[in-house]
């Protein structure tokens, strides 16, 4: 039961470390997200830190449920997604905040949420629950798609 419990913080505090590296690489987020002419609908800055780690927690959970399924189905595909759709989110924000590279990123953005999709739709079939837990991902990443586009456009 301990070691289950480690395995599960240390998914869940991986991948938040994943996502703060991202953001030190990008170096000042805030500010040069206040710099930039906004879409119609656009969040306030001040809330994305906090969607972004209630999120990050979700997908360490959702790794945890995979790691930790019964599901005698190979679970190679599943990792291997899982790591692609990671490595889209850990370089969306270098490349956007920290490159200024709109255009690159929102394209980024678009692989990303389509890698969600099929971590989703492998997901299921070794846990539900890890699907359950990207599905607030996805519809984040739909929306910071289009957020990503409309900045690009309008920068």
């Amino acid at each position: 039961m301990l070691n289950r419990f480690f395995k599960l913080l240390a998914c869940i505090i991986g991948v938040e470390l994943i996502g703060s590296l991202s953001g030190f690489f990008a170096g000042d987020i805030p500010a040069v997200y206040a710099q930039l002419n906004k879409p119609f609908l656009a969040p306030p800055g001040n809330i994305v830190g906090i969607i972004w780690t209630v999120l990050y927690a979700l997908i360490g959970l959702a790794l945890f449920l995979v790691i930790d399924s019964k599901e005698p189905k190979n679970k190679t595909r599943s990792y291997i997604l899982f790591g692609v759709q990671l490595a889209l989110n850990f370089i969306w924000s270098i490349l956007f905040f920290g490159g200024s590279h709109f255009w690159i990123a929102s394209f980024i953005s678009l692989f990303l949420w389509f890698s969600i999709i099929f971590s989703i739709r492998e997901f299921r079939g070794i846990s539900k629950g890890a699907a359950i837990c990207f599905v607030p991902y996805l519809v984040w990443i739909t929306y910071a798609t289009y957020l990503s586009f409309g900045l690009a456009l309008l920068n």
